[in-house]
């Protein structure tokens, strides 16, 4: 009776044990998710299970019988089965703690194992964010280079015309002088064409 007590004392602790284990990030959490997968693949699985169901059918059969000498008056209750009873109820404790952290342990795996999943996919999509905005700021770069030598190409155009109607501006300016200077040239013969009208004329009234 000691040992079966002792026995579920230390599978109680144990499971405290791992409990603390699973909650906190330590080098041994890792290796204790890798024993619980192993043990929750293939034969351990059914090994966990059968034992979980046997601990559960001696709880039941335990709670039976502490119901059964409780039912019975006091005055029948001898001491023997006092000290039975009182082992009984520590032994269905026992169990029913070791059963409520069989239960934690498999739901805090579960979920961290989740967790992972979970954070692996987030930094899977936060890689495709990243590539993705790289790509769209590629593309922006890209077709700002391609305004700016659009750019340069039309204001090389704007020069070049600028350079040219510099060029027939001074061939103008000098086109107006070279007109200006015959004007000023047709002037004068027509002065000293008629001087010479006069001369003449006055050399026939003679």
């Amino acid at each position: 009776m000691l040992a079966q007590a002792q026995l579920l004392f230390t599978v109680a602790f144990v499971e405290m044990a791992v409990i603390l284990l699973l909650l906190f990030k330590t080098p041994l959490r890792k290796l204790l998710i890798a024993a619980i997968d192993r043990a929750k693949r293939g034969r351990g699985s059914l090994v966990v299970k059968s034992v979980g169901a046997t601990v559960l059918v001696l709880l039941i059969y335990t709670v039976y019988s502490i119901r059964d000498i409780q039912s019975r008056p006091l005055e029948n209750i001898n001491p023997t089965e006092q000290v039975l009873l009182a082992y009984q109820v520590l032994q269905a404790s026992l169990m029913g703690f070791a059963l409520f952290l069989s239960l934690m342990i498999d739901r805090l795996h579960h979920y961290i194992r989740e967790l992972r999943v979970l954070r692996k996919v987030m930094e899977a999509a936060k890689k495709q964010d990243q590539s993705f905005d790289n790509g769209k700021s590629g593309d922006k770069v890209s077709s700002l280079k391609e305004e700016i030598s659009s750019l340069k190409s039309k204001i090389r155009v704007l020069e070049s015309e600028r350079e040219d109607v510099r060029a027939n501006r001074a061939n103008s300016e000098s086109l107006k002088q070279q007109y200006e200077k015959i004007v000023d040239e047709y002037g004068e013969l027509l002065e000293k064409n008629e001087h010479l009208r006069s001369q003449l004329r006055a050399i026939g009234e003679k």
